[in-house]
């Protein structure tokens, strides 16, 4: 299948000489949906931060669909930028306008779009996550789960080709949480989440990849990962008391459409 992502022997250290990605390899293919686990310190907010640019200089190639991610082209950095849409953990680092529809239509107007496109763009991104009867509203008004869905609209109306979400389901009630899930597996998007939370990984992505120390050190099938013991403990990953990976896949396949 063609590639949304591919990154080849990524290599990172900070500026105080802590290394932190040591020659990471990931494939994403077009459409697919992917769990990015790992421990604290494990590297997963520096790799993701490399996917649009932020972060650079290390070594190895970051590749979005045909692009190349090269920090000293302007055109192009803005154009990775357009295709991959990174969700932060906390949406008040998203939100910053006086009101929900502004904030949205922040980033297309920063494209150039203007008048009814603009505002077909926020229209469609704002019914994406059910929050269009909010569009007046001030951010810091909203519950934090609505904030969170206002903070995925902002980059839903860049029609980005890869969806990065960090920790999604963190500070959630769980109808939140709920609400979002059913989002989310409704975007016609490839989606790579970063997160602790083990059964919204095992949920939304068939597939996940353990990062630890800076090394990719397993990927393969989300209820297969979660269901060997052993690895998840050489890796500091913890499943709820008493879930049951295998049983949970099986009332997920029983649910979705």
């Amino acid at each position: 299948m063609t590639a949304s992502l591919e990154i080849t022997s990524l290599r990172y250290a900070y500026p105080d000489g802590s290394t932190a990605l040591r020659g990471v390899d990931l494939r994403v293919a077009r459409g697919e949906r992917v769990a990015l686990l790992g421990p604290n310190g494990a590297g997963k907010t520096t790799l993701v931060l490399h996917l649009n640019g932020i972060l650079h200089g290390g070594g190895g190639t970051v590749r979005v669909g045909d692009l190349a991610v090269e920090p000293g082209d302007r055109a192009r950095l803005t154009e990775i930028r357009r295709r991959v849409g990174i969700v932060f953990q906390d949406p008040d680092d998203q939100l910053f306008m006086p009101t929900v529809a502004e904030d949205v239509a922040f980033g297309p107007a920063n494209l150039g779009l203007r008048g009814a496109e603009l505002s077909s763009r926020v229209d469609e991104a704002l019914a994406a996550v059910g929050m269009a009867e909010f569009r007046d509203r001030a951010p810091h008004h909203l519950s934090f789960g609505q904030r969170r869905r206002v903070a995925v609209a902002t980059v839903l109306a860049m029609r980005p080709e890869i969806l990065v979400l960090d920790e999604p389901s963190s500070n959630l009630d769980p109808a939140s949480r709920r609400e979002l899930s059913e989002i989310l597996r409704a975007l016609p998007v490839t989606l790579l989440m970063v997160t602790h939370d083990l059964p919204y990984a095992l949920e939304l992505c068939r597939r996940s990849v353990i990062l630890d120390a800076g090394r990719i050190v397993a990927d393969g099938g989300t209820v297969d990962l979660l269901a060997d013991a052993d690895l998840m403990a050489r890796h500091r990953l913890e499943l709820p008391y008493g879930f049951d990976p295998a049983l949970a896949a099986t009332q997920i396949a029983a649910r979705t459409p």
